[in-house]
């Protein structure tokens, strides 16, 4: 039965920026799948973890600064494998912005975003496709790209150019680790009410502009990610590899 290529049961996914909006929701639909959830995140994930563990999952919380990637990569890897016994599945969730335009974008806020949105998927990614070789059964790498990895956008430079680099990324990757039986895919979510779009949805002027555009007429929700990262993570997306889904309610056909 095709439902049954969805199926997730005994799988082991690691999730980052779990706490909260999208990377909860990405916690969630695995663990309705079948998963077992590793949940990465600076801020407090009681409430992701207690959504897991009511679906009958088994969960590891992993309390983790995603800003020094080449520093804790191993060893939460390690801990990962030590605490649910191995590794299937990674969502590099966890991402930053910080608006400011060009001509002022400080060093700061580029080295800062740079660091979570591109270095530490990186530094993850080296780590549990170590991981998954080792265990010989293949596995799925998921990066969070965005429709900036096709635009320039405007007052987020280092954005734009983290998730340009997760992109070329996410390909790279794909052909280097193909031959191990993981692939790696991306989603690019459109306009999703977060924390991270607060601002721009609480801008009545930019609110409305952004709303014009979508042809679904709405912002999106952290749900309407759900299925694209099971999906993914599944083996029915076992012949994608290098690809970026997009999510947008087809902003970028406008």
């Amino acid at each position: 039965m095709i439902l049954d290529q969805f199926k997730l049961n005994g799988k082991v996914a690691i999730v980052t920026g779990a706490a909260r909006g999208i990377g909860q929701s990405y916690a969630i639909a695995l663990a309705e799948a079948g998963a077992d959830i590793a949940l990465v995140d600076v801020i407090p994930m009681d409430e992701t973890a207690a959504q897991v563990t009511a679906l009958g999952r088994r969960v590891c919380v992993l309390t983790a600064d995603l800003s020094k990637g080449d520093e804790i990569a191993p060893g939460l890897i390690a801990e990962v494998v030590k605490q649910l016994g191995g590794v299937d599945i990674l969502v590099n969730n966890a991402g930053i912005i910080r608006r400011e335009p060009f001509v002022d974008h400080s060093a700061k806020n580029w080295n800062d975003v740079l660091g979570i949105n591109l270095s530490t998927p990186f530094f993850l990614s080296q780590a549990a496709a170590k991981q998954m070789i080792a265990q010989g059964r293949g596995g799925k790498i998921i990066n969070i790209a965005s429709m900036l990895s096709f635009q320039g956008g405007i007052l987020v430079p280092g954005y734009a150019a983290s998730k340009g680099g997760i992109k070329s990324l996410t390909m790279l990757m794909a052909n280097e680790l193909a031959q191990h039986k993981i692939c790696t895919n991306a989603i690019a979510p459109g306009y999703i009410a977060t924390e991270n779009t607060r601002p721009i949805r609480e801008n009545p002027v930019r609110n409305q502009a952004i709303l014009d555009r979508i042809p679904a007429g709405r912002w999106g929700q952290p749900e309407d990610l759900m299925s694209a990262v099971v999906f993914l993570a599944s083996p029915a997306s076992d012949y994608m590899n290098g690809h970026v889904l997009v999510v947008d309610g087809g902003w970028l056909s406008r």
